[in-house]
């Protein structure tokens, strides 16, 4: 069974404000069969953004995908972010107060991102 990366701690979420450091990122995301997830300076505040495509696993079936809107739609809430987009194989947030929260929410949602699809591959739908 494929593992497909490795879900990163906060500390290890790369900063991809410049735009080399991106593509370097998703590049190395790319070659190391990973989901792609990095963090990036706006003006005062940041974003988050993760992308299932750097990667060869399957696409996040809806079931999982409505959990992950769920929790994106909490950090709306409390105005932890201000804008989500969710979606099976991408995922944004902007507007983040600081460095260190972009980071701790990168991490979770890598982390259950990897988890739900590695779920998916041990147990397969029905459809």
């Amino acid at each position: 069974m494929p593992t497909l990366g490795t879900p990163l701690p906060a500390a290890l979420i790369p900063d991809c404000t410049e735009p080399e450091a991106h593509h370097a990122a998703y590049r190395s995301a790319k070659n190391n069969d990973a989901i792609f997830v990095g963090i990036a300076r706006q003006g005062r505040r940041w974003k988050v953004e993760l992308d299932a495509m750097s990667s060869s696993g399957p696409t996040i079936p809806d079931e999982a995908v409505t959990v992950l809107r769920s929790a994106a739609e909490a950090l709306v809430l409390t105005d932890t972010v201000t804008q989500a987009n969710i979606a099976p194989d991408y995922i944004s947030m902007w507007a983040i107060e600081t460095e260190q929260r972009a980071r701790e929410i990168a991490a979770a949602f890598h982390a259950a991102l990897h988890g739900l699809r590695q779920l998916y591959i041990a147990v397969p739908s029905r459809r």
